[in-house]
């Protein structure tokens, strides 16, 4: 048995769990599935069949496992609360999907409910690992770019477009909390963060562009709420600026592209995807008589970190999280992103809606 036991609340058959957590798992050489749960006894009775672990119909089933010592909850954001409560309560260490909760007060709750745990927690920001992203930091560091002048990012959140799935109706509704704010444009920002450092003020233009949306093949239409263009722009706390936009759905022209400006430099991310937090990237620059940016090549420590069959995948920074996550467990560190890192985007979320709300520049704590 591996050393550390794993329970996937959202562990069915289909959906984020079985592209991303569950392919990682069967790889690991430090974590090991021992139970999913699912909504529905056919579903568990499913992922039972595939994944060869008990699977249970509802969550406090897995949560009392005593094979469990970390429990993932990868289901809707409307269910964190209570879920990632119940898993607390019971002294487990916690990897919760991204957004950790629905708006700042459940954010702020389920962060005390783990600091009076006292147990260990994640936050499903996984984009800071991808092997582009921790070699534009590198380079920043090591003065590429020379001084930072200014950063602007731009990308499109794929789904909350003119068309969706039954499934991702939910996302629609700005009262369920995974909209393009919370969910592509905080999973592009945290990697922005920890390239760059953190937001000192913001502003925000939030416009709820489409006002409705087709739902496949059902003849019908549903309402849209959420803001699906996502205008961002900033001071970061050195100094430079930073401008993001966000849209929904996807662009004809570029769907990710970040660029970082410097004295001396310049940086390119880009992807014909744009979710960044599993996007494939491609990294570019340029720097003193350079006339234009060119392909950088990544060394392999930034890539043959994780088994070569996640490589590419969407499953691959997710491998990357779950490998540090090994590595805090082993060496007592505390290096993945967290419950409280959590909060602190949480409330940068915060700070945006009431920069967008009252049309004032907003300090970000």
């Amino acid at each position: 048995m591996k050393t550390t036991g794993v329970g996937v609340i959202g562990g069915s058959t289909s959906g984020w769990a079985s592209l991303a957590h569950l392919p990682v798992l069967s790889t690991s050489p430090d974590f090991e599935l021992r139970a999913v749960s699912t909504s529905r006894p056919s579903s568990a009775e499913a992922a039972a069949v595939q994944h060869g672990v008990p699977a249970y119909d509802n969550h406090e089933e897995l949560i009392a496992h005593p094979g469990v010592d970390v429990v993932v909850v990868a289901v809707k954001v409307t269910e964190h609360l209570g879920i990632v409560a119940a898993a607390l309560a019971a002294g487990k260490t916690v990897y919760s999907e991204w957004p950790l909760a629905n708006g700042l007060t459940e954010a702020e709750k389920l962060a005390e409910l783990a600091r009076a745990a006292g147990v260990r927690t994640v936050a499903g920001l996984q984009g800071r690992y991808a092997p582009e992203v921790r070699l534009a930091r590198d380079l920043v560091r090591d003065g590429y770019v020379g001084e930072v002048l200014g950063t602007t990012m731009t990308g499109s959140g794929m789904a909350w477009g003119a068309e969706a799935e039954e499934s991702q109706v939910y996302w629609y509704d700005n009262a369920n909390g995974a909209s393009p704010l919370t969910s592509p444009t905080l999973h592009a920002l945290d990697p922005l963060h920890f390239v760059l450092g953190e937001f000192d003020t913001v502003a925000g233009n939030l416009v709820v562009g489409r006002k409705e949306a087709a739902v496949a093949g059902s003849g019908r239409t549903v309402p849209v709420t959420v803001a699906d263009q996502v205008a961002v722009i900033g001071t970061l706390r050195g100094g430079a600026a930073a401008s993001v936009f966000y849209r929904g759905g996807a662009s004809r022209g570029d769907n990710f592209r970040w660029e970082i400006n410097g004295s001396e430099g310049d940086l390119v991310l880009t992807s014909a995807w744009g979710n960044m937090q599993v996007a494939q990237l491609e990294l570019a620059g340029g720097r003193g008589t350079d006339s234009a940016v060119k392909p950088l090549d990544l060394p392999a420590s930034y890539t043959e970190d994780i088994p070569a069959e996640l490589r590419g995948t969407v499953a691959a920074n997710v491998a990357r999280l779950y490998a540090a996550l090994a590595r805090d467990l082993a060496e007592g560190t505390h290096t993945v992103p967290d419950f409280e890192h959590a909060l602190a985007r949480h409330r940068l979320i915060d700070a945006i809606e009431r920069a967008a709300e009252t049309g004032s520049t907003q300090a970000v704590n």
